[in-house]
C-alpha cells in the first residue's frame, strides 16, 4: 500500500499500548497542529510503514514493544533508517538506560511519566535540531564514557539484527554448530556472521568479543547482548547444549 506524501510534518509513533499511542498523538497535535501522525504497535509494522514511505520527520519509539529485546528496536531503526531521527519514549527511566539510548544515537529520551506539555516541548526541541533530555538526567553527561568504551558501543551498534543474535549466542557459550541449529541456517552462514562480527568489533577471537561485551554489561551499556535476553520473533529460544 502506497502512502501519499504531503507537505505536513509527519511522525511515526511506535508503541504497543493504545492509551499511550493516544497520548503521543495528543502531544504531537499540541506541538504541530497540522502534522500527520501514523502509529505502529510493533517494530515489524513500523518497518513496513518506513519501507513503503521513508518520508517521516521523526519516530517516537517505546523500547518495550513485542518481539524486541533491550535496545534492539533502536539499533534496528538506526541501522536501517539512518536519516530518521528517533526519540525514545520509555517507562524505563534509569540513568544507565538513558545514557545507553543516547550512546546508540537517539535524538532524545522522554520518560513516559512526562506530562503532555513536556512531551510536546521535547518533540519541538528535537524537530528544531537539538537533542532532548529531561533536567533530572543531566547528570548522565557529568561522567562521559571514555573514548575506548564509546568506540566499542559504536562498533556494537553497527551490527545487524542477525549479527546481534549470533553475538548473544556466542556470549551464551554456544558453538557455531549449535548457533546454526538455533537460527536454522547453515554452519557456513554462521561462520560468515562470526567473521564479520569480529571484524566490526576489531577483535581477533570469540573470547575477546565476549570479554568486550562483558565489560560493557558491567557498565550497564550492553543490554542488547544480555545473556538472559529472550528470543526474537521467528528465533528459537537458546537452548543450553552440553
Amino acid at each position: 500500500m502506497s502512502i501519499e506524501r504531503g507537505s505536513a510534518t509527519r511522525f511515526l509513533i511506535i508503541d504497543d499500548h493504545p492509551l499511550f499511542r493516544e497520548a503521543l498523538h495528543s502531544a504531537v497535535e499540541l506541538a504541530y497542529p497540522d502534522s500527520d501522525a501514523l502509529d505502529a504497535a510493533s517494530l515489524e509494522d513500523a518497518c513496513e510503514l518506513l519501507d513503503d514511505d521513508e518520508g517521516f520527520d521523526l519516530a517516537l519509539l517505546d523500547l518495550s514493544i513485542p518481539g524486541v529485546t533491550g535496545m534492539d528496536g533502536l539499533l534496528h531503526l538506526r541501522a536501517h533508517y539512518p536519516r530518521l531521527p528517533v526519540v525514545v519514549v520509555s517507562g524505563s527511566e534509569d540513568a544507565p538506560i538513558v545514557a545507553q539510548v543516547m550512546a546508540y544515537g537517539a535524538a532524545g529520551f522522554i520518560p513516559k511519566s512526562s506530562k503532555k506539555a513536556t512531551l510536546a516541548h521535547a518533540i519541538q526541541q528535537v524537530m528544531n535540531g537539538a537533542t532532548y533530555l529531561p533536567d533530572k538526567y543531566s547528570a548522565t553527561n557529568d561522567e562521559p564514557l571514555d573514548d575506548v568504551t564509546r568506540d566499542m558501543i559504536e562498533r556494537l551498534s553497527s551490527l545487524t539484527p542477525q549479527q546481534i543474535r549470533v553475538l548473544r549466542m556466542i556470549c551464551n557459550g554456544l558453538l557455531n554448530k549449535q548457533i546454526a541449529y538455533e537460527l536454522q541456517v547453515g554452519e557456513t552462514t554462521v561462520k560468515a556472521h562470526v567473521s564479520e562480527i569480529l571484524r566490526k568489533l576489531g577483535v581477533s577471537s570469540r573470547t575477546q568479543a565476549v570479554i568486550e561485551v562483558k565489560k560493557l554489561e558491567a557498565l550497564g551499556t550492553a543490554e542488547p547482548f544480555d545473556t538472559s535476553a529472550t528470543a526474537h520473533p521467528g528465533e528459537k529460544p537458546v537452548s543450553q547444549h552440553s
